[in-house]
């Protein structure tokens, strides 16, 4: 397989923008990745791009232009974007094509997001239970994983509060006021133990990337940020993911053990060796077990390490450091692009005030969607 460089990145802010559709915010953000990377939409070779609610991704091509380049749409629940990543990886990585863009974007409504028992081959009665609304789950899955490990709300609360101290230098984000920590535990509660700091929201926004062969990378000048990895994966016998009717009594692995296993594998590094990392934070629990999932720390030693602020911006493993969901909320189809723009901003030296110290070399993202599929990409400058 062939490398494959990043050499352009762009990003509508997330949050709200009324007046502009998911498209038009799509679109903004694949005419600045372009920009970044000193080339015309009439020089992609191909596109995948994904979306959850704002129509097919490959109507951009309306506002962009028609050169008859093929696009792939792409639709995987959260794992959206990182998927319409790997594609376009392996689109460059296996000789096909030189150049070419990944993109996503949404424009969620207010309010949870409104998956049907059906699209997941549920019945309607897992639905009127309430549990197709997913702060329930979360909830329900957390309070096991903290009484098995001792987790405690403090350390839900420490997430969130680095969360939005992260977006404050971070001009994407849709939440970019710090909260503190006592503000964030005596929040309402939402679902018992996650209060309303401790979840994101529905958003909109948009992000593309612009991908290239080395050859191409170094003709453009741009043969910065190497994509060392690029994995996903769906869920084994015997996990417990979002949408499970039910949990098996003998106990499985996860998708996100499988995608991270995988992707350490292909980048010949292990978790030791990364400097800079974005995990799916849907709410404050998920940064906590996908930080053992992704295998930087052991179920359980997560309090140690949000206590001592290891996963800060001066930490010893910088975690979202643009605020993650929490703070730039999820539009679907954008949030796992989101996570690969922001290390590579990182990797750049782009960060501002969020910048990780040291000059950062490698950076890891992890996506996980409905109904337990995860995507991991590793990159290195």
């Amino acid at each position: 397989m062939s490398d494959v460089y990043i050499v352009g990145i762009g990003i509508h802010p997330f949050g709200r923008t009324d007046g502009l559709s998911g498209i038009q915010q799509g679109a903004h953000a694949a005419r600045v990745a372009l920009a970044d990377a000193g080339l015309e939409w009439r020089d992609m070779q191909f596109g995948f791009g994904g979306s959850d609610a704002s129509g097919n991704a490959d109507t951009i091509v309306n506002e962009l232009g028609l050169t008859g380049l093929p696009f792939i749409n792409v639709k995987n629940g959260c794992a959206t974007g990182g998927s319409a990543l790997i594609g376009s990886w392996q689109a460059i990585a296996s000789g096909q094509n030189e150049v070419g863009i990944a993109l996503g974007f949404d424009k969620h409504p207010r309010g949870a997001f409104n998956a049907m028992p059906a699209e997941y081959s549920l019945p309607d009665w897992y639905g009127e239970v309430g549990m197709m609304v997913t702060t329930q789950f979360f909830a329900m899955k957390l309070q096991r994983y903290m009484a098995a490990y001792g987790i405690t709300p403090a350390s839900l609360g420490r997430v969130a509060e680095k969360a939005f101290d992260n977006a404050v230098h971070a001009d994407h984000a849709w939440r970019r006021a710090p909260v503190d920590l006592d503000t964030i535990l005596n929040s309402q509660m939402i679902s018992d133990p996650l209060t309303k700091y401790m979840f994101c929201s529905p958003a909109e926004g948009g992000v593309a990337l612009i991908l290239a062969s080395e050859k191409k990378a170094r003709e453009l000048g741009r043969a910065h940020v190497r994509i060392k990895a690029a994995v996903i994966r769906t869920r084994p016998p015997g996990s417990f993911e979002v949408f499970a009717p039910s949990i098996d009594v003998k106990r499985g692995g996860a998708p996100t053990l499988l995608a991270s296993a995988a992707a350490y594998e292909m980048a010949g590094i292990g978790p030791q060796d990364i400097d800079v990392a974005q995990l799916q934070d849907t709410e404050s629990g998920a940064e906590i077990m996908h930080m053992a999932e992704n295998g930087f720390c052991a179920d359980g030693d997560q309090e140690q390490w949000l206590a001592e602020g290891w996963s800060r911006i001066d930490g010893k493993l910088p975690i979202n450091t643009d605020g993650g969901c929490l703070a730039c909320g999820e539009p679907i189809g954008a949030s796992g692009l989101r996570q690969v723009y922001e290390n590579a901003t990182q990797l750049l030296g782009r960060g501002g005030g969020r910048q990780v110290p040291g000059a950062p070399k490698t950076a890891y993202s992890h996506v996980y969607g409905a109904p337990g599929i995860s995507g991991v990409a590793i990159l290195e400058r």
